[in-house]
């Protein structure tokens, strides 16, 4: 989103919590401002002279209490934008924020919304982002350890998948344009939506097996391989709860598709730039 923005000739302030990881954008020509997100006093000095600000919870899948942590950025970004008094906010929100509950870490999305959009003067959009690609990354290891890919979702759910470089490029077409008003949703659909088992024929048939599979994993013995994988327990359970939302429709688009909502990258052009390199890597290196 940032590289969209220093291409369209905008002054950007990069705000993370590690300096190494911004010093590709610094060579870029952004500015760097590093704090803890926690820290509202130092946040509100990094939104300081900013026209607009992109807001999103960055992931920490080691976290014992994810909830609580989301909740803490949130308050914590609220409350610098309160201060700085910046006009306007762009968000990564998801399909399903407008549910309070039983949604895994989307919860977060919603109180995230709640709170923004209680800031006296901020016009914000909360972009409702679907299914990320590069969560199929995860794949590249279970198909090469056990000729699957697998997963918690049906194998027929449609799933509106969408690669994050182009919800990147619809934010900083937003922060462009500033032409929202007040607080306005808008959901991020991919170019179409793909189930599980599609994905798995399509993957298959880049990588050389096109006789690929998808299996649905049940809950417990999905939740003892991300815990294995690394993942906190409460993680865990939060991407469970999370599925478990969208296998049910409990979590689902609820705009009709169309131009607006609808993203460029295709499944097949995700897999051939990004998929197949990351699995041919761990092939060459197993």
């Amino acid at each position: 989103m940032a590289q969209n923005l220093l291409a369209a000739r905008k002054r950007v302030r990069a705000v993370g919590r590690n300096a190494g990881r911004l010093e590709s954008l610094v060579a870029a020509g952004a500015e760097t401002f590093v704090c803890d997100l926690t820290d509202s006093k130092a946040l509100a000095q990094a939104f300081s002279g900013a026209r607009a600000v992109y807001a999103m919870i960055p992931p920490d899948t080691t976290s014992t209490d994810y909830r609580r942590r989301q909740d803490r950025i949130t308050d914590s970004m609220a409350a610098a934008l309160k201060k700085s008094r910046v006009k306007y906010a762009v968000t990564l929100s998801s399909l399903g924020a407008e549910q309070p509950e039983k949604t895994g870490s989307i919860v977060g999305q919603h109180y995230l919304e709640e709170q923004f959009n209680r800031i006296a003067g901020l016009n914000v959009l909360h972009l409702r982002a679907g299914y990320f690609m590069e969560n199929l990354l995860a794949q590249v290891g279970i198909v090469k350890t056990t000729g699957y890919a697998a997963g918690t979702f049906r194998a027929d759910l449609p799933l509106p998948m969408i690669a994050t470089r182009d919800i990147g490029s619809t934010a900083a077409d937003a922060m462009v344009r500033l032409s929202f008003e007040g607080s306005q949703t808008r959901e991020l659909l991919g170019p179409r939506d793909w189930s599980m088992a599609e994905a798995a024929g399509i993957i298959g048939a880049a990588i050389g097996k096109p006789e690929l599979q998808y299996v649905q994993s049940p809950p417990s013995q999905a939740r003892d391989v991300l815990v294995q994988i690394g993942l906190s327990p409460n993680v865990a359970d939060l991407i469970l709860e999370m599925s478990a939302a969208l296998n049910s429709g409990l979590v689902a688009a609820s705009e009709i598709r169309s131009a607006s909502n609808t993203t460029p990258t295709s499944l097949e052009t995700f897999v051939r730039e990004q998929f197949v390199p990351a699995y041919r890597g761990m092939a060459s290196s197993g």
